[in-house]
């Protein structure tokens, strides 16, 4: 049984990620050779093509960085630094992942308040959700200078601004996805609640929301994902100092590739996760229900 399941699982993401890296260093060669050729080995005389993979493969601030370039960042970052420190990256990815898990609150919060009264008026369905789908329609690029002006003329600033940004992302897939499962429920279950001269409040909470379960939790995994996206674009223009967003604008400002990508890597990482942390939460939620019954 544990063969069948190394061969038909394992063994192909194995290959999947060896032709991964083994593809990125050749792509590394090839974008790093012009500028290792002009710089390093043209003024040198000779060369060979050993000579050229290992100066493209150990550039300091290469097109593209090596897998091992980035591993040894990261690894420096978290070891070398205190975590206090702007330079470690566990710093910069926990002030992304409280934001980024701030507004994913905030957007579960309002996207079920939309979804119930959606649900329970017509004229309120009519009228909210054209809305809500019009608003997905403006990049969060647009809109995130704005609001964070308009919170920062207030006083705001810090986390909230950021978290804001996250909650726009994060509410229409959880309003969409509460609407569909509040209305799920069959006709006979919400026949026999009302038998029992169940009021909406008691509908919603033993039928209603136990139906929209297995609509939300999807719709939680999308939404953790947009959050930290719209996180990470809230901290670009805010000039924030902490952050995995502004240490992707610092790389970028000072041509740091390595950087970069270090907290690319730590911001895919994240995302993992948190998408993890809401499917073993889904997983104790459902067993849960499965054991109350």
């Amino acid at each position: 049984m544990n063969t069948n399941a190394l061969r038909y699982h394992a063994l192909p993401v194995g290959v999947i990620v060896v032709a991964a890296v083994v593809s990125w260093y050749l792509l590394a060669i090839a974008l790093n050779a012009p500028g290792a050729i002009e710089r390093t080995l043209a003024p040198k005389g000779a060369w060979s093509w050993r000579d050229l993979v290992s100066v493209t493969l150990s550039m300091p601030r290469p097109v593209l960085p090596a897998p091992h370039q980035i591993i040894v960042d990261i690894w420096t970052s978290l070891t070398r630094w205190p975590l206090t420190s702007p330079r470690n990256l566990l710093l910069h990815t926990w002030v992304t992942a409280s934001a980024a898990l701030t507004g994913f609150a905030m957007g579960i919060v309002l996207g079920i308040l939309l979804a119930v009264c959606i649900v329970h008026s017509r004229t309120l369905d009519k009228a909210l959700l054209p809305w809500i789908v019009a608003s997905q329609t403006v990049p969060v690029l647009a809109i995130a200078p704005i609001v964070l002006i308009i919170l920062g003329s207030m006083g705001i600033t810090g986390l909230l601004p950021k978290a804001t940004i996250a909650m726009y992302l994060c509410f229409f897939p959880v309003t969409i996805a509460a609407v569909q499962g509040l209305r799920s429920p069959q006709k006979m279950e919400m026949e026999l609640v009302h038998t029992y001269a169940a009021s909406r409040v008691d509908t919603f909470w033993m039928v209603r929301l136990p139906s929209s379960l297995p609509y939300l939790f999807p719709a939680f995994r999308v939404a953790i994902a947009s959050g930290l996206v719209g996180t990470m674009v809230a901290e670009l223009p805010t000039g924030a100092q902490a952050g995995l967003g502004a240490r992707l604008l610092t790389g970028s400002y000072y041509g740091n590739t390595i950087q970069i990508w270090s907290a690319l890597v730590m911001a895919s990482l994240l995302g993992l996760a948190l998408t993890a942390l809401v499917s073993q939460t889904e997983r104790l939620v459902m067993m849960s229900r499965k054991g109350g019954r």
